[in-house]
């Protein structure tokens, strides 16, 4: 079977619609998320919402991909976005599922680059800054609810693992920088991670902990 990367695209979440079967698959209860298939569970930081689900089918790898859009907001405006993308085996006489190496959007603003082992399994993790677009049309089903996608600086984790060759977690967590606690700036040159300093760089801190946590909570159960 081919490498998958199940990166966020546009015509997955344009597809729009609920699917009520892949809901069931994954859920999140308090500040716990919950997934079916694969069975593994990860401890949030925040109590947020559900947006949007979709699923597709890509018979050229022989699977089929399911994305789950959570989001955290205030006022209507959105700070916090979850993502969730499930690639699932559809062919059993497929080769096992492998997935590439994340990649950050530009290396200069990657600060950290890590994995976390879970008996066998490896969950590969990434911290960056990144821009939130609200014209993306990968966002138009948050705006479609009515919320405001602020247009500024973010910072986002990524993680991605294989599941015993049948499954590929794609997660991307992301949350607006000025909602961290200190006054940032919006000019990306001091956001550069040689450069990083004063109060941008206490705003990465507060996240990167977040996240090494979220990525530590991950519980896997084996069949």
């Amino acid at each position: 079977m081919k490498k998958i990367l199940i990166a966020l695209t546009c015509y997955i979440l344009a597809m729009g619609g609920i699917v009520n079967a892949a809901q069931k698959e994954l859920e999140i209860q308090g500040k716990k998320l919950i997934s079916q298939k694969p069975p593994f569970t990860v401890m949030l930081s925040s109590d947020l919402q559900w947006v949007h689900s979709t699923s597709h089918q890509n018979p050229a790898d022989s699977s089929a991909t399911r994305a789950y859009f959570f989001v955290k907001e205030k006022n209507k405006q959105v700070e916090e976005m979850f993502i969730v993308q499930i690639a699932d085996k559809t062919n059993p006489q497929a080769g096992p599922m492998v997935v590439p190496p994340l990649k950050p959007y530009t290396e200069k603003r990657m600060y950290i680059k890590d994995k976390v082992k879970k008996g066998e399994l490896v969950i590969d993790y990434l911290i960056q800054l990144m821009a939130w677009n609200p014209d993306a049309s990968s966002l138009q089903p948050i705006v479609k609810k009515g919320l405001v996608v602020p247009s500024r600086w973010a910072l986002q984790g990524q993680s991605l693992f294989a599941y015993q060759g049948e499954h590929a977690v794609f997660i991307r967590y992301s949350k607006d920088a000025n909602t961290l606690g200190y006054k940032v700036t919006e000019e990306g040159d001091q956001w550069n991670r040689g450069s990083i300093s004063g109060n941008e760089k206490k705003a990465y801190e507060v996240f990167r902990k977040t996240f090494v946590e979220m990525m530590n909570s991950i519980q896997i159960k084996n069949p």
